[in-house]
Formats: C-alpha cells, structure tokens, sequence
C-alpha cells in the first residue's frame, strides 16, 4: 500500500510532484482509472515503506486534444482516453493507422506498455510506431528545480526509448501522433480448417494490412480475419463490438463455468467438446461481434476505422446492472490486459538488439532511480525473476494435481515440454 497519492490537474502541478519527489527521493508510479495489465508496472519496489513511495493519478489531469489537419498531427494529454482521441481525430476527416484492440486505455499507459494492434504494412500496427513527439517529466538538479519538462521531437534519440517507456523514464505529460486521411476497413472473418496454417501466416498478413488469425488447436480451426482499408466513400457504417469485451449476465458466465468444472470432475471430453463448439459456433454466428447497424447482417462488414478498432462496450454499460459483468471482474476471474507474465521476459536483453540503449536512455533521463518497481529491475538490472507470477511452470508430478488424475508428463505435441495433463496409467 502507498500512503502518497496527488491528482495534479496541470503539467506545472505534474512537474511539481515529480519535482516534491525527487528532492524527498521518493519513487514514482503514475496510474491512470483504467488498470487492465498482468505485469505490477504501476507498483513502486514492494521493500520501499509506504512514507517512501508516490502514486500520480491522472484522474482529474488535463485531457485537451489539439489536432493539426495541416500538418496531419495530433497532440494530447495523457489522461485522454483512447476512445476520445480517435473520435476527435475523425470529426477532422482524419484517422489514426492503428489502434489496440480494447480501447479502455489512456494514451499515456498505451505508451507506457506498448499496447498494439494488428499489422506488418507501413511503420506498424503498434499506436507507439506512430509516436513522432512526447512531452516528458524527468528529475533534475536543484538549480533546475528538481524536475523540467523535455519535449522529445521525431529526430530526438531518446524517443525510440520514450514511445516505449514502460513507465521508467519519467510522467508523460503529452503524446504527439502522426496521422493520415480517414479511410474505413472491410471485416470479414473465414471460419475454416487450420490445416497449414503454418504456411498461411506470412501470405495472410502481407495480403491484408489490419489481418489477423485466432487459432482453436481443440477444434481444429483457425479464423482468419481478412480487414483491408477502404476508401472513406465506401457504403457501410458498421461497428465492431467485439464479443470479449461485451458485458455478460453472470448467471450465464456461471452456468457455463459450472458446465466446464462438472465435465472436467467427470472427465466428460465428448462435454467439454461440445461446449467448446457450442462457443465456437455462437462465434461464427454473430460475427465475434460485428454489427452493421444494430445487428450482423452478413459479410463483408464496413465502417470508419475508428469504429471497427478499438471496441469495449461493457465500459459504458450501465452501473445498475449488477446481474452483468466484464469478461475480467473477479466475480468471473481471469486478468487480462498488458499482457505478458514474467516467463515472456526471461533472457529479454537477447531477444531486442537495442536493449542496451533504453537501459542507457533510463540512465540519462532518471539517474537517481526514482521510476523503479520490481518487474522492471527484475527485467533491466537482473535481479532474479519471479517464475512463479500467475505462470505455471512444470517440473515434478506434485506441481499438478495427481489426487485428480493430472501429471507432469511430456507434451503430446512438443514432446521436449513438460505439461500437466491426465493420465489414467499413472495414477496411483
């Protein structure tokens, strides 16, 4: 628990607390109303005491958007939400390229945790491969008076470092992005066999600029999302309210978790089977949440960028409705967004050639350390990583639950894993 906890409304007052902070060396996070992430990046080091420690909201912060049509740019504070950029953005007939899937993020945490979309074409289908300038809130000496304001321009070498911050280098005060004419895109999801697919990932995503593939190994198939840009004149004004972030009544979601618990006691695979493709099927159905109007009214499904990416329709609904619930309340369980656990990151200084640079960028712009938090010292500076965060990793039968039935046994697939799975032969 953090004791410290400022709502500054401007980037003065944001200075200031990131300055108060700095002189008393005080560690810094910033959180935002919205807190969808699997990695603690917005928790300061758990050994700091309370009294050491300060969390910035960005609750009651500026949120203006200034977009120049001129020069197809658009400048924004951090607290403003995704969903509130991108309607801005197109009142001016303009669009943002990409966007993350689920719009219950600000433009300060996509920048912070690297939330993406789907694409190879053009600079890519992250928002931050489209960040050309970013206003920052970094320490600094007394005579600076203990924190400046940077503003990080396309030419800039620490704005590779910046659009990717993870929280590190300082507060995000403002995000400049890049923008282009507005245009529409065109779904269309091919429900099919996923034989090959390992040969059809590479065509797919150079065929289709916003594509993308959800694979159901258990049922054998692979949905292919074929979304192209159209041109803004296009007919077709449909909306992509995408089925996992729809509210759902939470008699259902228990029904169905009761469903799922009865045939696995029961080791009732044809059930198991048949709820699976009882989902898969609801699915196909409605699209996976495509609309063309009010309902899906067949392929393709067309409408303005904005509408077709981001979705999260359970964020507007209604607070009465307490009969319902997202995909992620802990009456349902399952975290979901940002969206990797520790066992992504293991040997992560191998996996990018310019990690020793953003280690050098978080050096130069916070010397004294004031952004740290567990998981980034644990990924940066190689204190020991936590295998064991929400990941299950198998060694011994004891890891499992042989009482049921399950064992560590090798994989059926990748025979080199090691897997928990049920094995009448072993059990005792």
């Amino acid at each position: 628990m953090v004791s410290n906890l400022v709502y500054p409304k401007t980037e003065e007052e944001l200075r200031l607390a990131v300055a108060n902070a700095t002189n008393n060396k005080l560690n810094v996070k910033v959180v935002t109303k919205f807190s969808h992430i699997i990695p603690k990046l917005a928790c300061p080091i758990a050994t700091q005491t309370v009294q050491n420690a300060i969390l910035i909201s960005t609750e009651k912060y500026a949120s203006t958007i200034s977009v120049d049509a001129a020069n197809m740019t658009v400048t924004a504070d951090s607290r403003v939400s995704i969903r509130s950029l991108i309607d801005k953005v197109e009142e001016e007939e303009l669009s943002l390229v990409t966007s993350p899937y689920w719009e219950g993020v600000t433009v300060g945490g996509i920048i912070c945790t690297g939330a993406h979309g789907s694409s190879w074409w053009g600079n890519g289908g992250a928002l931050h491969d489209h960040v050309i300038g970013i206003s920052l809130i970094v320490p600094a000496t007394a005579s600076d008076g203990y924190a400046k304001i940077i503003r990080i321009q396309p030419q800039d070498p620490l704005l590779n470092a910046a659009k990717v911050s993870l929280g590190m280098l300082g507060v995000i005060s403002k995000v400049t992005f890049s923008l282009e004419p507005a245009f529409k895109r065109s779904i269309t999801y091919n429900f099919t066999s996923d034989d090959l697919i390992e040969e059809q990932v590479f065509d797919h995503a150079k065929k289709h600029e916003f594509g993308d593939i959800q694979w159901y190994p258990s049922r054998r198939t692979a949905v292919y999302r074929y979304d192209d840009r159209f041109p803004l004149s296009s007919p077709g004004d449909g909306v992509n309210d995408f089925l996992g972030f729809q509210s759902k009544a939470i008699l259902v979601s228990q029904s169905i978790r009761s469903s799922e618990k009865s045939f696995e006691n029961a080791r009732n695979v044809n059930g198991k089977c048949t709820l699976a493709s009882s989902f898969l099927g609801y699915k196909k159905l409605i699209a996976n949440g495509l609309k063309d109007n009010l309902i899906f009214t067949g392929y393709p499904v067309v409408g303005r960028r904005g509408k077709m990416q981001p979705s999260g329709s359970s964020l507007y609904s209604s607070s009465i409705r307490i009969d319902q619930a997202c995909s992620w309340d802990p009456r349902i369980k399952g975290p979901h967004w940002a969206k990797n656990r520790n066992v992504a990151f293991f040997d992560v200084q191998k996996k990018y050639p310019n990690f020793r640079k953003f280690v050098a960028s978080k050096k130069q712009l916070d010397p004294q350390n004031l952004f740290p938090s567990d998981w980034s010292d644990q990924i940066l500076f190689g204190r020991q990583v936590n295998k064991g965060d929400g990941c299950a990793i198998f060694s011994e039968d004891r890891h499992c639950s042989p009482g049921k039935g399950y064992f560590c046994l090798t994989g059926i697939v990748y025979r080199e894993a090691r897997v928990c799975r049920y094995s009448m032969s072993s059990v005792y």
